[in-house]
């Protein structure tokens, strides 16, 4: 007992004894101390000097990605609202807020934004490639090949740019892509393209095409045989040759909502209707 307590008394004494009496402490004392000044002299400097007017945001470039050209993008405004929304200078400055800003405009799918010393950013943007109109023609909206749907108007494309009219429920761009890639594939041995494709709520969906004919499909998609309506599709050229050997051209529509067959509407048989209703309304008058 007498041992231990002759111990702790030793190093009570060191523990309060003043630091001046251990050369080695005040040695690393000091150089902690140093390091410390130097450290906060270095962060100072850096923070004075990243205030300086020099380091402040004066200059945007915009540029498009790789293999693109901007045709819809006017860069002296987009560049002005872009300065006016932008806080920080060129060290503080956070990349991300000016990404999702130029994103946010319309007719910019992607941007990619770097610093250039010492007070320019250079943004890269990728525009969107319209399409298609999204909810017809009047609606303001368009989609791109991904399936994305962005603001923008029928009159801003050029007329160079054949669109295809698209319809469904929000959201369902890229679900009504998808069927429109495989319809225009069902229908390329006919030589036509899909001009139009309209998803309902319902998810039931039909096509027109270039050679005017409309395609109804149903909601034969959410069923669990998802083989189910290439089947009917399989079905139907199967059996187009008689179909159009006894009608010709006279079909506008065909019916492929039937699990063992499809229907066909002719043309000719709802303008002989019309014909017959105008006589009955002569006859009555």
């Amino acid at each position: 007992m007498s041992n231990f307590m002759d111990r702790f008394g030793e190093i009570f004494s060191m523990l309060m004894s003043p630091i001046w009496n251990h050369p080695d402490r005040m040695q690393k004392l000091s150089r902690f101390l140093m390091r410390c000044f130097t450290v906060m002299l270095v962060v100072g400097v850096l923070v004075w000097l990243s205030q300086r007017p020099v380091f402040a945001l004066k200059q945007i470039q915009i540029e498009p990605v790789a293999g693109q050209t901007l045709k819809h993008i006017n860069r002296p405004i987009v560049k002005q609202q872009v300065l006016e929304t932008v806080q920080g200078n060129f060290f503080s400055v956070r990349l991300e807020d000016v990404k999702r800003g130029f994103e946010s405009m319309p007719w910019v799918r992607h941007a990619n934004v770097r610093r250039v010393w010492p007070n320019s950013l250079v943004v890269s943007i990728e525009e969107q490639k319209p399409f298609g109109t999204w909810g017809g023609r009047d609606s303001h909206t368009l989609i791109n090949n991904h399936g994305e749907v962005f603001a923008g108007r029928v009159s801003e494309v050029g007329d160079d740019t054949v669109l295809v009219d698209f319809y469904g429920p929000e959201d369902s761009g890229k679900e009504v892509m998808s069927l429109y890639e495989k319809a225009n594939n069902w229908f390329k041995p006919w030589g036509a393209e899909v001009t139009s494709l309209a998803l309902t709520e319902r998810y039931a969906w039909h096509v027109k095409l270039s050679n005017g004919m409309k395609v109804e499909f149903g909601r034969d998609e959410e069923s669990s045989d998802k083989n189910l309506t290439e089947e009917r599709v399989a079905r139907l050229f199967k059996y187009w040759p008689q179909v159009q050997e006894k009608w010709a051209n006279r079909i506008d529509a065909v019916d492929l909502r039937y699990a063992n067959g499809f229907a066909v509407h002719l043309a000719s048989a709802s303008l002989k209707k019309n014909e017959v209703d105008g006589k009955k309304s002569e006859q009555k008058q």
